[in-house]
């Protein structure tokens, strides 16, 4: 009676201890798996052109963490959506991805684009042709650091005025090209100017420049109000645009910090109208 009394008490705790390695094996498991996580998160916004319209159908994204551009690629969304890029300003932004990737450095990442993309210049509408793009996908160097448990934000600043390109004259059915201009950026490392211009005026343009290229906003209808997103802290000088009948003003001196929204307040203008 005893020894089966000994054998039912080993039993039991060969039992615990089994379960117990088990539940440990797998907690172990889960928490390597979390640490070996991170999120990257794509959002596109606008640097505006003279358009009414600019569409673009964006199919899939993906990235690479391989320095070989042909292999490495992992779909991290397929949107297969269309969005007015002109809507994408002031802060508005469409969100491509949202999604875990493996810890590591994700060096570039590749847009492919769809046939529905046109462009509406007074009223009328433009198919627009993306040759490169809707092969191979339009591909842009990121080098995105993934951590564990943290959101990586990478903006995409499409510039519509240098992406759209007129053919001229040339006897084609799609007399304009869309030949994407993109402006890849860590959102965390960057901030924003923002700021109201009096009175409104339609069309009037905020910008400034980074690294040599313009960055630039349309005010809103009627409030004015202006954001240029996804500059890199340091000092900036933004001119404001408001057409022929006033004149342009210069503010300098805006310190940027990453993270943080610089608001100028409001910029008057002073109309150059003779009298």
């Amino acid at each position: 009676m005893k020894t089966m009394r000994h054998m039912n008490q080993f039993k039991r705790h060969i039992t615990s201890t089994v379960a117990a390695l088990l539940l440990l094996f797998g907690l172990s498991a889960c928490d390597q798996g979390v640490d070996n996580m991170g999120t990257m998160r794509v959002v596109m916004h606008d640097n505006p052109g003279d358009f009414e319209e600019v569409w673009v159908q964006v199919l899939r994204v993906e990235v690479n963490n391989l320095a070989d551009e042909d292999s490495g690629w992992t779909v991290i969304s397929e949107p297969n959506e269309s969005y007015d890029l002109l809507q994408l300003v002031n802060g508005n932004q469409a969100v491509l991805a949202d999604t875990e990737l493996e810890t590591g450095t994700y060096r570039q990442i590749r847009l492919i684009l769809g046939d529905d993309n046109y462009v509406v210049i007074d009223g009328e509408t433009h198919g627009l042709k993306t040759p490169s793009a809707q092969q191979s996908g339009l591909k842009l160097n990121i080098d995105a650091e993934i951590l564990p448990g943290i959101t990586y934000t990478l903006g995409l600043d499409f510039n519509v005025d240098k992406s759209i390109v007129d053919r001229g004259n040339a006897p084609v059915a799609q007399p304009y090209l869309l030949k994407p201009v993109i402006r890849a950026y860590a959102q965390a490392e960057t901030g924003i100017i923002s700021g109201t211009v009096e009175p409104y005026v339609e069309g009037t343009v905020v910008s400034t420049e980074v690294g040599g290229e313009e960055v630039s906003a349309f005010v809103e209808e009627e409030t004015g109000e202006f954001k240029l997103m996804g500059l890199p802290a340091g000092f900036y000088v933004i001119t404001v645009d408001a057409g022929e009948d006033y004149d342009p003003v210069t503010v300098e001196d805006i310190e940027v910090v990453a993270g943080e929204t610089t608001d100028v307040g409001v910029i008057d203008l002073e109309n150059d109208v003779q009298e």
